[in-house]
């Protein structure tokens, strides 16, 4: 049991969650002994999904990652996180359980939905469709430069870092505004329409305005990551 005194995990969860897909998640713990390193720590959660630290020294930390499978879609609480040991001998496992108020919000689980342009346009498919770029939305990304970008889109700071020129990349504003009704989609069930209204939200934003229609309010459309995790968020609570 001294092996395991003064140990302290805790559960360090991502972004992004979706339902129905396996999350990495990072299982820390830090040993608050002065004098003792501790040895053959597994850190566990949620069903025993966990791994294991050799050897965590004296007021050290060491951390492993662990994949989380969420079945539905709302706000999920861990529980629990078991820290155990079969050190020294194997013949028998010590083991504390730590209560965590650790609350993931889990968005729907993506089905691929579909979306038809408006006017004269033809029905897109999610990756068929070409990104669009702008200069009036939200920063998305860093590329290289590849000759076509103005020279005010270049980023001097870090490309001067490099050997390269990098430029920045922006959403596109100006695209067509697409509003999600999750009631207007394919599907048998809410579950499912959700989950193709999320695809769709989780598909679009990065390239055009998108808005919502839920419970009798709409969203306004806007574009890039922040405003997508504003929509997924709606979705994963729509209901609960």
């Amino acid at each position: 049991m001294q092996n395991l005194k003064q140990l302290t995990p805790e559960l360090l969860a991502p972004t992004e969650i979706f339902a129905g897909t396996p999350t990495p998640f990072r299982l820390r713990v830090h040993n608050g002994k002065r004098y003792m390193p501790s040895f053959l720590i597994r850190l566990e959660c949620q069903g025993g999904q966990g791994g294991t630290i050799p050897v965590l020294q004296r007021k050290g930390s060491g951390e492993c990652t662990v994949g989380l499978p969420f079945p539905v879609r709302g706000r999920i609480n861990i529980g629990k996180i078991t820290v155990s040991s079969c050190f020294p001998v194997n013949f028998f496992k010590r083991y504390w359980n730590f209560s965590t108020d650790t609350t993931c919000l889990v968005f729907p689980r993506l089905l691929p939905g579909r979306v038809l342009g408006d006017g004269d346009d033809k029905a897109r498919f999610g990756p068929s469709c070409g990104r669009q770029r702008g200069l009036d939305g939200e920063l998305e990304r860093i590329a290289g430069y590849s000759g076509r970008e103005p020279l005010k889109m270049i980023h001097w700071k870090l490309s001067a870092r490099g050997d390269e020129l990098l430029v920045k990349e922006f959403g596109c504003q100006s695209a067509t505004p697409l509003i999600i009704d999750p009631e207007t989609l394919a599907g048998q069930t809410l579950e499912e329409r959700i989950s193709r209204a999320a695809w769709l939200v989780k598909r679009w934003t990065p390239e055009r305005p998108v808005g919502l229609k839920l419970a009798g309010r709409t969203l306004p459309a806007e574009a890039g990551h922040r405003h997508s995790l504003r929509l997924l968020t709606e979705l994963a609570l729509y209901g609960n």
